[in-house]
């Protein structure tokens, strides 16, 4: 398992292992007696330093002897710090254990001795409070106290070491005296957290693979709720007796234990990781009432709803939805193990991302495990069943009666225990989603003065409110954000705009609303909610809403809810508005009132408290103003937490100020449960009456609706932007996100970061209640006139008059352009007649005026704010390093051909290729033409290899420099990898973080379907970065798949700028990537949900400077190179880029002006009038771009970073890389920021360290005398199998000749990874995706690692006996794949799991066959394999867009969304296949046309002759049966094949296999007659 871990900058300090185990009494006889068999164990990490060792023992035996533990002593854990790395060592425990016997008070114990489980919990909790008490801590290496367990049931042996180390160092481990019923091994890859001997796991009760995503709401929920334990008790809860069972029992249910810091460590803690603070959770409510298996269900729950599986068992659906009301999810990737010593299990989340396998011996001993093959000893004749873990999926095991229990075994269980559905039945109220009101509350005027006084502006309405209630969708934009962040702006914001939603890269996954939204939902509950440690009836008593945008007929529906017969629901409405004659100072006495209210109002028994804004008329608009809704409900939330009544009431927000999706999601994040937003839905019906909206409807332009479906189309729309909120940070529910506060405020101050948003990150100061009070003012339109026409801020699209600044405006654009000679009206049509193809000559003075317009603007970033401050005199420009050296740093931003035009795409690639820079395909593969350099150019620069392009120059390359590999793997063959000189894995875009890309329908042209091997005029939409790159263990195991097919190629991988990033970059540090990129969030796009573009990412300065500093302190940062992109346009940010940190420097937007675009900001729709980003052949003929161009850009950034130089003392670029020192705070620049003086630099720079004495991070960590771009990672071990083939003799022979045929046998185990990725890379490398002519076949036995049989290609056969894990076939180009079971295996082949998760991801080619069940996403994005398994797991065919998938067993839900391709074949004898479809796009039918049967027929036979499959034997030996028993799937673009429909037309080619072994396609003939058995017998061959 070493390999799913990692290790610090020492390489051999792990990040964490541990094992929990039965505590081993034989081990420890010398502790025990008759009189106390089995006393309780602690094992504890205490300082090095002796005297500092005594003191805290001494307090701890005090602490035990205080609370009637007998103590019997203490005992020093034989270990050898030999073993352990550097790091590791540096700050090593001493290790220790404690034995003491149970209170002579508890001779009442219960069987189980949970009375004494509960006296070692809380008295480990009264260990830390005693220490502080005693003056026992400290602030250095040696000051580590931390108990790892402490119980008569269980021990925890754990430390900051890798795997195999762990039983070296700790050498009980390796004592025969050491024997349990049960073990739970964890390793670990810190990505969220720094290593730490304490976060190594597992933890006291839980082993957690995985993040918490919500972990923030969470834990002030917790908080929550402890404060109101003791409010329900009346303050009258006795902490003091930590011994009486009944006492014990009565703390921990009835008890705050979070806020007594006198007696008891708190609960949670967000300086604990996330994994510590659930494990903390989940360990309480085990203590109290709770089984294990129970608090584990109600803290991670499935997706219950509309869930197949669970439809025979209403009991565990009815557990799911009470605690569901009473319990927020802690959600996220994971996969959980557990042990309260009375029973062991597993669980994953709701998503099931991460694989879990398990096996059952003949001897009813369980295993399992991350993977597959991990314990060498077991042996498969040995197995009975094996199976894994499905989403929301448990196992569980009794320690005492050592039953297995599966999923619906122990749920139903536990479910069982009360009657949840009759609770509900009787308490739950359920608010259903109603039609809107017609009837409008304003007139026109009123109602355009109240949009102008909440920040509404013209394009608001013109853009967002005409697409969501036009379509029901969101707005789709392009470019990016390129203006100011708000508090730099100078036009006024709505505070949301100061909020940026956070995302999930690396260390978890965004999820996929779009195609698995099955697992989401936006439900959420009013009212007050009871306690979790003890369910009761009344827990059911809450108001259940479908969705959390209200209408006013809702806000009815629950007002009437107060009344005694409907419930019984108090409910009360605060107003935030204040009189305007307040001023600026009203806000925080206005807040300050509300909160009061609040509270009072909840004491005297409210449950539902709305929080509005609404003015009755025009005289109250005019006479008031109000205390922004997320400022008012943030600082109600956090009141109502600290006063412990927040659990008692559901808060309501209704307000004006929402009509974004990115306004509803601040609100829910920061507290509300609904949003009642009347003025959105009054704008929508003011829209709706407007002439030009019914005319637009009566000409087609418009879908016609009614008023009341204008308004169900705006709720749904914001509904749909929320799910993409939630699915960015990888969160399913509502109810998780609610109050997690998944933002970071830029331009917030501290004063109002306390008040209203406690915990969110604020890095550079800011706006304070008076700057908040005063802007809300400028928003009101005084004048009579404006009263009656909104302003048109121009916050999306420039707008001339009014609104906001713009950095990439047409009009930076034309001064550009006259500087490096470009004219927009020169193009294909008329270039010939003019001098140097209508290139112009380069003016310098002209880039001056064009720099000196960036200048002078206004402050738009963070960097604005600085100028640089030498250490050193001046020197001639002659002195200083060449524009070509420095160019060689210069790259293009990863800008999709499909995006972009051929021409603007390929004049890019050139040009930057010319001056020695990286030139990036961006996502969707690349022409195999534009591999070879140009030979053919004639004198005027005209090529017949591109004839589309002029200026060119025989040498040039169009070859991209870096491949990109993004989560659609849309053109990713084996040779496009092989030609890559660096790979880069796009885990986020900087123009909507969290999200996968989008291609417009229209831009999907026959050239760019054939590249991206799907169909023409359909939308390309990439699935979110979570298939096969979910978590660090597996972008690492990504890495590895693409340093193993191209050895010769670096790896980079593309993050966005965020809070966090620093132990992000950290982590893929240690996964061996050679290069990380850091994005900026105002990066550009060519379509995107427009609250993408504004609202997710942070300016790259806050990444950059975050990230360098993490692996520069972590020791890591000579490992990688960084990158850094986004809104880059002059010499002088790049040169603040590299003193911060940055080597190279991406150019995306601003190079693409280089080459004619004039910022026409119409990327989405396909009209670029410049033909850069248009698909149309008669607008690319107006591209007026050459290679000069942009090369005449590049060379003038060059030359004004040479003259920066010069003017710092700097002859070398290099010197300045890290160099902050060299930065200051520009006082003239702070003074320009008009909204606020409280904006501040000093902590953005704080935290970078000064390496100007330390430059050894500049070259490579494995050889300090080169450069780090020189030196690629290898793989170690994990691909020593991979080299062992390609060495063979006669394998290297067949390709070299490219003819003949050899077979070679190997053994394989779970480390050897990726296997066949090299044979595959050297065959592209020699051959091509399609020139090999030769035939290799390769068995192999035993356990595969992760990705066996990654980019097989034509000419392999790849045969495993045994087992495989996730990714087999990743990237399957083409020949064979079959996995069979072990000769000796004594299990049933198609009712047990072979391949694991994420099979054929991305595969384009090839025949694959299991003889066994696959697991979750098999064949997502497959365009062209033909695969045969026998069952999958659920979210089957995602995406896929080509070949064929036929199951010949039961499959999971959510099969074929968003296939837009292909075929499917499932057998369904039970006809339980319709309700696991997705049928959005596809359709289902018998098998219709002889065609289908005899393809379907066919491939059933070829996986029989295949893998010897009894299943397939049984269903052809009753073939005129069975076939009646399968259901085909296939999408509308395959509806008129043959295969689908019956036809009168003679079908002469029948496809039945991916290809045959020349690689050319296989077809066969079929005419009337049945098929020869000389024709079957082709097929199989």
């Amino acid at each position: 398992m070493e390999h799913r871990g990692a290790c610090g900058g020492d390489n051999e300090s792990g990040d964490g292992a541990g094992i929990m185990t039965q505590i081993p009494w034989k081990l420890f006889d010398e502790f025990r007696s008759d009189e106390c068999s089995k006393p309780g164990v602690g094992f504890v990490f205490l300082p090095r330093d002796e005297k500092r060792r005594e003191a805290v023992k001494d307090v701890m035996q005090s602490v035990c002897e205080s609370n009637e533990l007998g103590f019997i002593g203490w005992r020093e854990v034989p270990v050898d710090n030999e073993t352990l790395g550097p790091m590791a060592k540096a700050v090593v425990p001493s290790m220790w254990q404690f034995f003491v016997k149970a209170p002579k008070r508890l001779d009442n114990d219960d069987e189980d001795r949970d009375g004494f489980e509960r006296t070692l919990y809380l008295v480990r909790r009264r260990f830390d409070v005693a220490m502080k008490q005693a003056g026992l801590s400290w602030d250095d290496d040696d000051s580590e106290i931390y108990v790892a367990s402490f119980s008569s049931r269980t021990i925890v042996y754990k430390g900051m070491v890798q795997g195999c180390v762990l039983p070296q160092f700790y050498k009980d481990l390796q004592n025969p005296d050491f024997t349990t019923k049960f073990a739970i091994y964890h390793r670990r890859f810190s990505t969220n957290t720094s290593p730490r001997w304490p976060l190594a796991q597992p933890m006291r009760v839980v082993g957690h693979n995985g993040e918490i995503n919500t972990l923030l709401g969470n834990v002030n929920w917790i908080k929550a709720r402890e404060a109101s334990k003791s409010i329900d008790m009346n303050d009258s809860c006795d902490i003091q007796d930590l011994v009486d069972y009944d006492s014990t029992d009565n703390i921990l249910i009835k008890c705050n234990t979070q806020d007594n810091p006198t007696f008891l460590d708190p609960l949670i803690d967000l300086g604990r990781s996330d994994s510590a603070n659930l494990d903390a959770v989940f360990e309480l409510m085990t203590k109290s009432r709770h089984r294990a298996p129970c608090a584990l269900m109600a803290l991670v729950p499935t997706a219950y709803e509309n869930e197949p599986a669970l439809k025979n068992n209403p009991e565990i659906v009815d557990f799911y939805k009470f605690h569901g009301g009473l319990l927020e999810a802690w959600d996220g990737p994971a996969l959980l193990v557990f042990s309260d010593g009375k029973s062991i299990g597993a669980s994953l989340d709701r998503n099931g991302l991460r694989p879990a396998r398990y096996s059952i011996a003949k001897d009813g001993t369980v295993y399992m495990m991350s993977e597959t093959g991990v314990v060498p000893t077991l042996k498969e004749s040995d197995i009975i069943e094996k199976g894994r873990l499905g989403p929301g999926q448990m196992i569980n095991v009794d320690l005492i009666t050592g039953e297995f229990k599966d999923n619906i075994k122990i749920k139903s269980e536990i479910a069982s225990r009360h009657p949840y559905g009759e609770w509900m039945e009787k308490q739950r109220k359920d608010v259903r989603q109603m039609d809107a009101d017609s009837e409008r509350i304003y007139d026109d005027a009123s109602t355009t003065f109240a949009q102008g006084t909440f920040g509404w502006s013209l394009e608001d309405i013109g853009m967002q409110i005409q697409d969501m209630a036009g379509s029901g969708k969101e707005t789709t934009y392009s470019m990016g954000d390129d203006a100011p962040q708000a508090v730099f702006s100078e036009r006024p914001h709505v505070l949301y705009n100061y909020f940026k939603q956070r995302f999930a890269q690396v260390t978890n996954p965004p999820i996929d609303p779009l195609r698995e939204g099955v697992v989401m939902s936006l439900a959420m509950t009013l009212g007050k909610k009871q306690s979790i440690y003890k369910v009761s009836e009344m827990g059911a008593r809450l108001i259940h809403l479908e969705s959390p945008v209200l209408n006013s007929v809702e806000m009815e529906e629950i007002r009437d809810l107060a009344a005694e017969e409907n419930g019984g629901f108090e409910q009360a409405t605060i107003s935030t508005r204040y009189d305007l004659a307040d001023g600026p100072t009203g806000m925080k006495t206005a807040v300050d009132e509300i909160c009061d209210a609040a509270v009072e109002e909840v004491r005297n028994g409210s449950e539902v408290l709305i929080l509005s804004d609404f003015a009755e008329d025009q005289s109250i608009l005019d006479s008031t103003t109000y205390v922004s809704p997320l400022l008012a409900v943030g600082a109600v939330h956090h009141r109502l937490i600290k006063e412990g009544l927040r659990m008692d009431v559901g808060l309501i927000v209704e307000t004006g100020s929402a009509w974004s999706t990115h306004h509803f999601a601040c609100l829910v994040g920061y507290g509300a449960n609904a949003v009642h937003p009347y003025l959105a839905y009054e704008t929508v019906k003011q829209w709706h009456g407007q002439e030009r909206t019914q005319k637009q409807m009566a000409a087609g332009r418009l879908a016609t609706s009614t008023i009341e479906q204008a308004q169900s189309n705006y709720r749904k729309a914001i509904e749909a932007g929320l799910l993409k909120i939630l699915s960015k940070m990888g969160i399913s529910l509502l109810t998780s996100y609610a109050g997690a506060q998944i933002f970071e405020a830029v331009g917030i101050g501290d004063e109002v970061i306390d008040i209203s948003f406690k915990g969110t990150t604020s890095r550079i100061g800011g706006m304070s209640l008076e700057d908040i009070a005063s802007e809300t003012v400028l928003m009101r339109p005084e004048v009579a006139d404006a009263k009656r026409k909104l302003i048109n801020y121009g916050y999306y699209k420039p707008s001339p008059r009014l609104g906001e600044y713009h950095a990439n405006s047409s009009d930076l654009a034309k001064l550009l352009h006259n500087a490096i000679g470009l004219d927009k009206n020169v193009h294909s049509k008329n270039r010939d007649d003019k001098p140097n193809d209508g290139v112009k000559p380069a003016r310098a003075a002209d880039y001056e005026i064009f720099k000196k317009s960036l200048e002078e603007a206004p402050i738009c970033n963070i960097r604005d704010l600085m100028d640089f401050e030498s250490d050193k005199a001046s020197i001639p420009i002659t002195d200083v390093e060449p524009a070509a050296e420095i160019m060689k740093r210069f790259c293009t931003g990863a800008m999709s051909l499909g995006a972009l035009s051929r021409e603007a795409h390929e004049t890019l690639a050139i040009a930057v290729n010319r001056v020695g820079g990286k030139s990036n395909s961006g996502e969707g593969g690349e022409d195999t033409v534009r591999g070879k350099d140009l030979v053919d150019v004639d004198e005027k620069g005209r090529s017949d290899t591109f004839p589309h392009l002029a200026g060119l120059k025989n040498g040039d390359s169009a070859n991209s420099y870096i491949h990109q590999i993004a989560s659609g793997r849309f053109g990713v063959t084996p040779e496009f990898l092989v030609t890559g000189k660096q790979l880069e894995i796009k885990m986020a875009q900087g123009a909507k973080p969290g999200e996968g890309g989008q291609l417009p329908g229209p831009k999907v042209s026959e050239y760019i379907a054939g590249l991206r091997a799907s169909k023409p005029g359909v939308t390309l939409i990439s699935p979110p970065p979570h298939h096969d790159i979910y978590s660090i263990e597996d972008l690492a195991q990504l890495i590895h798949d693409l340093h193993a097919i191209n050895e010769n190629a670096g790896v980079s991988v593309k993050l966005v700028s965020s809070v966090g990033i620093g132990t992000v970059a950290c982590g893929v540090a240690k996964a061996n990537a050679d290069v990380i990129q850091i994005s900026g969030g105002d990066g550009g796009t060519g379509a995107s949900p427009l609250s993408s573009i504004k609202h997710a990412g942070l300016p790259w300065e806050l990444g950059l400077a975050e990230a360098h500093s993490a692996l520069y302190n972590n020791g890591l940062r000579d490992r990688v190179l960084i990158r850094v992109d986004g809104g880059i346009r002059t010499g002088r940010d790049l040169t603040i880029a590299a003193m911060m940190g940055a080597e190279e420097f991406g150019f995306g937007t601003i190079a693409m002006i280089a080459e004619g675009c004039v910022m026409a900001r119409v990327c989405h729709l396909n009209t670029c009038p410049v033909g850069v980003t248009s698909q149309k052949e008669e607008l690319r003929k107006k591209f007026p771009g050459t290679p000069e161009h942009v090369v005449n850009f590049f060379e003038f950034v060059a030359e004004e970073i040479r003259n920066i130089m010069a003017h710092l003392g700097y002859s070398k670029f290099e010197d300045l890389i890290g160099r902050t020192d060299l930065l200051q705070q520009s006082p003239s620049q702070m003074d320009r920021i008009a909204k606020t003086k409280n904006v501040v630099l000093d902590p953005f720079f704080s935290g970078v360290p000064n390496t100007k004495d330390s430059r050894d991070f500049l070259m490579s960590s494995e050889d300090h005398n080169v450069a780090k771009d020189q030196i690629v990672h290898k793989n170690g071990f994990s691909s020593a199998l991979d080299r062992a083939i390609c060495g063979e003799e006669s394998v290297k022979n067949v390709i070299q000749s490219n003819e003949g045929s050899t077979t070679v046998n190997f053994n394989i185990k779970n480390t050897d990874r990726s296997t066949c990725a090299m044979l595959a890379g050297d065959i592209a490398r020699a051959h091509g995706n399609t020139g090999f002519k030769g035939s290799i076949n390769v068995i192999f036995n035993g356990s595969a690692g992760q990705s066996f049989g990654a980019f097989v290609m034509p000419g392999m056969s790849v045969r495993l006996e045994g087992e495989a894990n996730d990714y087999v076939g990743k990237g399957f180009h083409g020949g064979e794949i079959v996995v069979v079971p072990d000769k000796d295996a004594g299990f049933v082949a198609a009712d047990s799991s072979i391949v694991g998760n994420a099979c054929l991801y991305g595969a384009t080619g090839g025949d694959f066959h299991a003889n066994g069940r696959a697991g979750e996403r098999f064949a997502v994005r497959n365009s062209g394999a033909y695969a045969v398994a026998e069952g999958t797991g659920d979210h089957c065919c995602e995406y896929m867009t080509g070949g064929v998938v036929v199951a010949l067993g039961s499959v999971g839900r959510n099969v074929g969304a968003g296939m837009t391709g292909g075929l499917g074949y499932f057998y369904d004898p039970d006809n339980q296949l319709d309700e696991r479809l997705n049928k959005e796009i596809i359709k289902a039918q018998k098998i219709e046309s002889k065609e289908g049967e005899a393809q379907l027929k066919h491939m059933i036979e070829r996986h029989f002759q295949k893998t010897g499959s009894e299943k397939a034997e049984a269903i052809l030996n009753n073939w005129d049966t069975e076939v009646e028993n399968f259901v085909q799937i296939y999408p509308p673009s395959e509806a008129k094949s043959p295969f689908v429909m019956t036809t009168d037309s003679i079908v002469t080619d029948l496809r039945v296999s991916a290809s045959s072994p020349d690689g050319d396609m296989c077809f066969l003939p079929v005419g009337d007659e049945q098929l020869t058995p000389e024709q079957t017998q082709r097929c199989a061959d």
